[in-house]
């Protein structure tokens, strides 16, 4: 008879875990699979009645603790005081999922310059802000013997070209370029920080943006081909995390079959 090891069942137990833009979504699905992988998680997002949703739903299936804070994640004071009240309830945490993001396209002549203001607040200071604020811990745990991860999700638009999405694309190659500068910073000291890019993928991600055309445009787009679902990105995460300690799967892009 052959035994499977309870490491094997649940590869990241002991990790504490924060996953952002977590009341939708990627964020939601990430923190499902973290959970359902034996972490402890912390929820971070805007919308504090799902994440208390989703909470609840993660209690019913795992014996660890589950978090749900809402916080402003482009206040950089707020996104501390989450970082504090995350160590107190769950420990220092080891693994950070820089999730949340706004995705707006629309004619670069004719779009709203508050879309572009708002791209820029989450995708970028958000991020950054995520990533300062759990920055020491992650050290800590890499010099504790790791395994320590900051994963960034970005976006094939970060290196594709789509007219009409020229200041999302643009956050998104901020967010490469800065995911491989702090993995040359950080991972000398023992964080793994990885960047993984979506194709398309069928979310909420881009209902709330402005331009009709380019929601109409988006939709055709995810309908053209089969779009990944949410859950195989948060897949890809969760291989990339539990990989050991000494290994980084630094650059991660996941697309659909058919877009190439």
């Amino acid at each position: 008879m052959t035994h499977t090891s309870p490491k094997h069942v649940h590869p990241l137990d002991g990790r504490v875990a924060v996953v952002t833009g977590a009341s939708g979504g990627i964020g939601a699905a990430t923190a499902r699979r973290l959970s359902a992988d034996g972490a402890s998680v912390a929820l971070l997002g805007r919308r504090e009645d799902r994440l208390k949703t989703l909470a609840d739903e993660l209690g019913r299936t795992t014996s660890e603790t589950v978090l749900p804070l809402a916080v402003d994640l482009t206040d950089a004071a707020a996104v501390t005081g989450a970082a504090l009240a995350v160590a107190g309830e769950l420990g220092p945490v080891d693994l950070v999922v820089a999730n949340a993001g706004a995705m707006l396209g629309a004619p670069f002549e004719q779009a709203a310059r508050d879309e572009w203001d708002r791209m820029i607040d989450i995708n970028l200071r958000g991020l950054l802000n995520t990533s300062r604020a759990f920055t020491d811990d992650l050290l800590a745990a890499a010099a504790r013997g790791g395994p320590a991860d900051l994963v960034h999700v970005g976006s094939v638009a970060g290196h594709v070209l789509y007219p009409g999405w020229a200041v999302y694309s643009a956050t998104k190659a901020a967010v490469a370029h800065l995911t491989r500068n702090l993995r040359a910073e950080l991972g000398p000291r023992g964080v793994r920080v990885k960047n993984v890019e979506p194709g398309v993928t069928s979310t909420e991600l881009g209902a709330d943006m402005q331009d009709t055309g380019m929601r109409d445009s988006l939709a055709r787009m995810r309908a053209g081909l089969r779009p990944l679902a949410a859950g195989d990105i948060a897949d890809a995460i969760a291989f990339a995390v539990a990989a050991p300690a000494h290994v980084n799967v630094a650059e991660l892009v996941v697309v659909p079959v058919e877009q190439g």
